[in-house]
């Protein structure tokens, strides 16, 4: 079914990490902490989440990054090191497939939006940057639903808001949490599997998977575009 509406995860979907290892290795750390600092964010926001809150998602990775900072034979006090990673964090690009991809979504016809788990201004300045942020509609946070994804309730959230049938969103993202909750909220959704991984079986099969952002226009022939 081709959807109505595409909704794109922001971090590490559209936007390019791997620049951030090199910010703790400015301050003293090792670029290995840089995953490590990011997946410790989702774990610990998806937890707070399942315990009923709804945390800001700048605090939650502040709070971490002391923490893991602390440990560190840093070359600057923590709380110095923590504002240069988090400045690194916001003055991330896109990643090369996105903006080219992107576009030729619009050309062909389709609504696209953004639904992170980050704060819409963060989305607003990467999507800026790049130059391709009037390609989209509407930028979302789960600040505005009640819970972070993978919860139900944020994509029911970006279905109210974009006023389609959840059934007609799209959801695109590079975790495979991502996928999987958009997948048991009712909507379809594309893997993008930029660097060759393999889908945990644990999860739902994605509706699509794609190697680029560049991909997913190609997933859906001429005889079936309106």
């Amino acid at each position: 079914m081709r959807p109505s509406v595409i909704v794109f995860d922001v971090n590490e979907t559209l936007s390019d990490l791997s620049p951030l290892g090199a910010r703790f290795v400015e301050v003293g750390a090792s670029a290995s902490a840089a995953p490590l600092w990011f997946a410790s964010l989702l774990r610990d926001g998806f937890a707070l989440t399942a315990a009923g809150d709804n945390p800001p998602f700048a605090g939650v990775a502040r709070e971490l990054l002391l923490s893991q900072l602390s440990q560190a034979a840093l070359n600057r006090s923590v709380d110095e090191a923590a504002r240069h990673v988090m400045d690194g964090f916001a003055r991330l690009e896109l990643h090369a497939d996105v903006a080219s991809g992107v576009d030729r979504l619009q050309q062909d016809g389709f609504r696209l939006a953004t639904l992170s788990n980050g704060a819409a201004a963060v989305a607003d300045r990467l999507l800026r940057d790049g130059n391709v942020r009037e390609c989209f509609e509407r930028l979302l946070s789960v600040e505005d639903a009640e819970a972070w994804k993978p919860s139900p309730k944020a994509y029911h959230y970006a279905a109210s808001a974009l006023e389609v049938p959840v059934e007609e969103l799209l959801m695109v993202a590079v975790h495979p949490w991502d996928v999987d909750g958009a997948l048991r909220a009712g909507l379809q959704a594309v893997w993008v599997n930029r660097f060759g991984a393999s889908y945990p079986a644990i999860f739902s099969d994605p509706t699509y998977t794609v190697t680029s952002i560049e991909d997913i226009a190609e997933l859906w022939s001429d005889s079936q575009r309106v």
